[in-house]
């Protein structure tokens, strides 16, 4: 039993639980299959699971682009969720890329999933256009730095375009301020 580590400082045994609380690290050599598995778990609908993994694979890794952008994706994918873990945070990650290029696509695709959360909030709407803007405004930079053949920010502008015409927003009106009497 776990217990009797405890009592004895015996190391427990295989397959026992330790009585330790902490967050185990993985080795290297696991951080292309934890990569792939973080990315099945978002395609499952289950970014909580993936920005887990994603975690793990900076704890030993912190300068790993693809679990960077794992979680950041992860965390946009929570965008809106009673549990989400917040705008500022992926901001940071985001911050964190190294190809100048990919921090303004997705610090795009953060405003971008920032404003589609917003959609779905009562009021929510009024905001949600000036927050679009500010995901094709990055995504003007990422594709003035893409290659000919990367056009995927081009795609998300004109998606973010779209969503604007249909839910037909604009600008929110400016309140008008009361002069003091």
């Amino acid at each position: 039993m776990a217990w009797t580590s405890a009592v004895t400082g015996a190391a427990p045994e295989r397959g026992e639980m330790s009585d330790s609380l902490t967050l185990k690290p993985i080795s290297n050599a696991a951080i292309p299959r934890a990569l792939e598995k973080a990315e099945r778990y978002r395609l499952l609908n289950d970014p909580e699971q993936a920005e887990s993994i994603c975690l793990d694979i900076l704890a030993v890794a912190p300068d790993n682009q693809p679990a960077l952008v794992g979680l950041i994706l992860s965390m946009t994918d929570q965008f809106g969720c009673h549990r989400a873990r917040g705008v500022q945070r992926a901001r940071e990650c985001v911050r964190r890329l190294t190809d100048a290029y990919q921090r303004s696509y997705y610090e795009g695709l953060v405003w971008e999933r920032e404003a589609r959360a917003r959609l779905k909030q009562p009021q929510g709407s009024g905001f949600a256009y000036d927050t679009f803007r500010s995901a094709m405004a990055c995504y003007e930079r990422a594709s003035a730095l893409s290659s000919d053949d990367d056009d995927d920010a081009i795609l998300r502008w004109n998606a973010c375009l779209r969503t604007i015409e249909r839910a037909n927003l604009g600008h929110r009106p400016h309140e008008m301020e009361q002069p003091l009497e």
